[in-house]
């Protein structure tokens, strides 16, 4: 029994790895249904009762969802460009299916999100990701590694975690505008604080970016800091790096009174290696690093 529920679930888990490898291709009924070598008059009933949602809507989700990163936080495509790789024909259907989902227009949404109603749009799909995309970690997973201390800039979030969103983006453009791009500068997040604190308002994370030169703020609430050097507990997470609590958790509560060891006074913090939307969902790479003595 179990042996046959492990068989489904990885079926299954090959139709979420295809929709994220091919969300530029026709994803239709006959082809998923042959990824999950299930018959495609099934299928779709399968895959709503797994996941809560039909096939179609998650593709729309996942394709929207790449596409609000694109414009949230990137310049370099046209909302029609962004529009045709959502598989939308025009930019008109495109904008009406992106304002039923948030509320806002794709260009509206560009210069200034509303991002508690992209957050609750997406509920469905994170919740169907979470079923099956968080794989149990074990002891393998962690290694134990000496790190260099890293110079950075800093912007503090402090504030419901619904409100992320907006700081992220302010942090992106300020990097890029001074030439700190994602693919040469490293980038870092320290929690300051649980993830789910009693107020949200407590909720304290740092958006961090290396680098050794001067920090010219430009407007903004930049500090300059320094991620300290050391051994460390590094957990390595690949796919779904939205949320990683789950890692976090088991670094914590797993790993950490297993492993004999002592915490350095510092907070956990995460690295950042490859970003969803530059890369498909399923290349999302974080590493998690737990400071030890």
């Amino acid at each position: 029994m179990k042996a046959a529920l492990q068989n489904y679930h990885a079926r299954m888990q090959r139709v979420l790895d295809h929709i994220d490898r091919h969300l530029d291709d026709d994803l239709d009924l006959d082809a998923l249904s042959g990824v999950a070598a299930y018959s495609k008059y099934h299928f779709h009933r399968q895959f709503t009762a797994t996941f809560g949602l039909s096939v179609h809507r998650f593709v729309q989700l996942a394709r929207l969802k790449r596409a609000s990163h694109r414009l949230a936080y990137g310049d370099a495509q046209s909302v029609t460009d962004i529009a045709m790789d959502a598989g939308y024909d025009a930019p008109d259907a495109f904008a009406r299916a992106f304002r039923q989902r948030f509320g806002q227009s794709p260009s509206s949404f560009r210069k200034s999100p509303n991002w508690e109603p992209w957050l609750a749009a997406f509920g469905p799909l994170d919740n169907a990701r979470s079923k099956l995309m968080q794989k149990p970690f074990t002891t393998d997973d962690v290694t134990i590694r000496d790190v260099p201390s890293t110079r950075v800039a800093i912007m503090e979030h402090q504030g419901d975690p619904a409100t992320l969103g907006a700081t992220i983006q302010r942090f992106v453009a300020w990097r890029t505008a001074a030439g700190l791009h994602l693919k040469t500068s490293p980038t870092f997040n320290v929690w300051r604080s649980e993830r789910r604190p009693a107020s949200p308002a407590d909720y304290r994370v740092d958006l961090c970016v290396g680098t050794d030169q001067p920090i010219e703020a430009n407007g903004e609430q930049i500090k300059a800091g320094e991620i300290p050097g050391g051994r460390c507990a590094v957990l390595r997470v690949v796919g779904n790096t939205d949320n990683l609590e789950p890692a976090a958790l088991y670094l914590y509560r797993d790993w950490f009174p297993a492993s004999g060891e002592e915490a350095r006074d510092f907070p956990i913090y995460c690295q950042r290696l490859g970003f969803f939307a530059e890369v498909p969902e399923h290349e999302a790479v974080a590493e998690l690093f737990l400071p030890l003595k």
